[in-house]
């Protein structure tokens, strides 16, 4: 094993990391850990394309340790991942991390500051009653007043996004000053990075299928249990593509047929935008599934990890 111990595999949905990254982690000895911000939570499987129990060859770490109802975030999941590659390294083995959601892997991997707060803090909720007072414009004409440059960068009606800006401020941390290292970052850790891509046309007709299939495998009752238990409002489940498309349908505002066209289309975006977050980053190595196996693509992954 070369110094890089750690090796994270990503690009967009339906393009085959997982299998990949469990024939690494296989090769190596070690578990993946998932960098998957919908695959945190228990009870989200089919539509998160989870790789069921049962079919795991690998232990895969950092998935169902969230309720649907919980407020996990890409600073729980630095803490939890970051304890997780310790852990592997402290024993001699590599860290490999599989999953499309770029914000986690840059929480995990490189130098990336978060506000101490987290939601249901004080903090947090203080905010979140303002925003009941005063409405999201109100809330970003305070941060205008405390923090402009990063007021500047974030739309009036990103709620969400004010709110951490405000935390941040209120640490002496400016939110835009942060946000604008992320296209230049700072490693944490000696990693190396695959971004899987292939042919648009086929990716496209790949995640068709996947969407298909999780309706088979029973996407609808699953969705049905969530919200049986309360799930529906939360903000989790409402911002899961595959997920909101299939709770309005059953809420009435609209048709399955419908939904599914949606989550379709909305997968379809984005993979798109995952593949652009990947050329964002020049320490890609990009491994083309058009052209390669997923035997292949592992044995490359292994090649350059030098084992």
């Amino acid at each position: 094993m070369s110094e890089a111990a750690i090796l994270a595999i990503t690009g967009p949905t339906a393009v085959g990391k997982s299998a990949v990254a469990e024939k690494v982690a296989l090769a190596l000895g070690t578990s993946v850990i998932s960098a998957d911000a919908m695959q945190v939570y228990r009870g989200m499987d089919i539509g998160t394309a989870k790789v069921p129990a049962a079919e795991r060859r690998v232990p895969l770490e950092l998935v169902d340790v969230a309720e649907p109802l919980d407020a996990y975030s890409a600073a729980l999941y630095q803490r939890d991942a970051r304890a997780l590659i310790d852990a592997a390294l402290s024993v001699g083995h590599a860290a490999v991390l599989c999953g499309g959601t770029g914000l986690y892997l840059r929480a995990a991997l490189d130098d990336m500051r978060f506000p101490s707060g987290e939601v249901g803090d004080e903090d947090r909720d203080r905010y979140q009653r303002l925003v009941a007072k005063i409405g999201g414009d109100g809330l970003h004409a305070l941060l205008i007043e405390r923090d402009p440059k990063s007021a500047a960068v974030i739309h009036p009606h990103n709620v969400r996004r004010c709110i951490r800006a405000l935390e941040m401020a209120d640490r002496g941390i400016s939110y835009a000053e942060q946000s604008s290292g992320f296209s230049h970052p700072k490693p944490w850790y000696p990693a190396r990075y695959f971004a899987l891509t292939m042919n648009r046309a086929r990716l496209y007709q790949r995640i068709d299928r996947r969407v298909d299939a999780m309706v088979s495998a029973g996407l609808v009752d699953e969705v049905r249990g969530l919200m049986d238990a309360g799930a529906a409002p939360a903000l989790t489940a409402r911002q899961a593509i595959g997920y909101k498309e299939i709770i309005d349908a059953l809420e009435g505002r609209g048709s399955f047929d419908e939904a599914i066209e949606l989550i379709k289309r909305r997968s379809r975006r984005y993979a798109k935008r995952q593949l652009s977050w990947c050329r964002g980053d020049e320490r890609m190595i990009w491994l083309d599934m058009d052209e390669l196996t997923v035997d292949d693509a592992a044995e490359r992954v292994l090649t350059v990890a030098g084992a």
